[in-house]
């Protein structure tokens, strides 16, 4: 992948969607989230057109703060999987990312300073004021490689009017597959996210 990359959503649309775009600015993935599902499933496609499909991303329980979403492929194989750090997680977002089949995570997502996702829900809800929250607070969350303790990407809100955007930096050395397991993760914490704000 050619990083940065960047993530952009409309805030008002009735569907959540988000638009993956690369260093260049081509588009590299889309993602749509199905609505009123019990068990959650969003589909990620190479493009909007959504004519390939590359892989789904499903709760493993019926809604609960602790499920796990895997990460399976077009070809039905596993890519991994990504879950919340249970009561850890009421403060400070904190994710952990598994390998597939894997029991012990390989990586962790941490929210680097709660009181900016705290300012940037608090002002969004209030009229006029709100539309311009998106300017103020920045939340930022960095993945570590849990062996070694290194920054791998970082995720950053960006400053934006009418929509959500985001960055994905890349810092550390990661593999072809874990960029896209770390990649999808990150995308699946922007949609948890933004529904618990």
């Amino acid at each position: 992948m050619n990083f940065p990359l960047s993530l952009c959503f409309k805030l008002f649309a009735f569907s959540p969607q988000i638009f993956v775009s690369d260093a260049a600015n081509a588009p590299l993935l889309f993602v749509k989230q199905k609505l009123f599902k019990l068990r959650e499933k969003i589909e990620v496609f190479r493009d909007e057109s959504r004519s390939q499909l590359m892989c789904t991303i499903q709760a493993d329980r019926i809604i609960d703060w602790s499920a796990r979403y895997h990460f399976t492929a077009a070809d039905g194989s596993a890519l991994g999987s990504v879950g919340r750090k249970g009561m850890r997680s009421i403060w400070r977002a904190h994710y952990e990312i598994f390998n597939p089949g894997d029991a012990v995570s390989d990586f962790e997502i941490k929210e680097e300073n709660p009181w900016a996702k705290v300012g940037d829900s608090f002002f969004g809800e209030i009229p006029i004021l709100g539309m311009f929250a998106g300017y103020l607070f920045h939340p930022r969350y960095l993945i570590t490689r849990k062996a070694t303790g290194q920054p791998v990407f970082r995720l950053s809100k960006q400053s934006a009017f009418w929509e959500g955007r985001f960055l994905i930096e890349k810092f550390g050395e990661a593999s072809e597959k874990e960029e896209t397991t770390l990649t999808l993760s990150l995308l699946m914490l922007v949609l948890l996210e933004k529904n618990r704000s």
